[in-house]
């Protein structure tokens, strides 16, 4: 993996209000990290191809069961520790919904029960495995880091260590949070045909 210059908008660090971090107009996505705003960037239409396509089979499967909400990039999260990020797909079961009658305008806290994150080049380990602990330690249930060049996805259940590793092969499934999913990797790594 190719490291990641980070360069945060201010050098010192502030608390960012939720309609703060909204009102940027510069058109960027960005994670709050410690205080600092850190540019997500452009991901590339690999990375975006990818994501379009598992929610699509997540959505097909999650909303006529009416099993929660699919969340793409531009949601962010607040952790507890005042940090906001935003997983590549997000899901939020039902359960974690209940009592809303429609989402928020502003971030949601916590973290989704499901956070995808599909790796781009400019992707460190260092900054996966952070956001890793921090969907663990906010309340997600089941993480998968989804690797497009070497076509595999590291299936989390826990901060420690992943549990498995699925090959293209494999088959995704959504285990006891979504419970049902299946998708198999060969769909979601395949290739253009026409």
């Amino acid at each position: 993996m190719s490291s990641l210059t980070i360069s945060p908008i201010k050098s010192n660090k502030k608390i960012w209000t939720d309609a703060e971090l909204m009102a940027l107009t510069d058109g960027n996505c960005y994670e709050l990290v410690n205080g600092e705003l850190v540019n997500m960037g452009n991901s590339g239409a690999l990375h975006g191809y990818t994501c379009s396509i598992l929610v699509m089979a997540l959505m097909n499967y999650i909303l006529p069961r009416q099993l929660g909400i699919i969340l793409d990039s531009s949601t962010a999260f607040t952790m507890k520790n005042g940090n906001k990020r935003s997983p590549d797909i997000s899901f939020v079961s039902k359960e974690k919904l209940k009592g809303l009658t429609e989402l928020p305008d502003g971030f949601l806290d916590g973290s989704p029960d499901l956070a995808i994150e599909v790796l781009s080049p400019n992707n460190t380990i260092s900054e996966i495995d952070q956001k890793i602990v921090e969907y663990f330690e906010n309340g997600s249930r089941l993480v998968w880091v989804i690797n497009l060049k070497l076509r595999y996805v590291l299936v989390y259940r826990s901060a420690q260590e992943p549990d498995r590793l699925l090959k293209q092969s494999d088959s995704l499934d959504g285990e006891d949070v979504i419970e049902g999913f299946a998708m198999p990797l060969s769909e979601l790594f395949q290739k253009l045909s026409f």
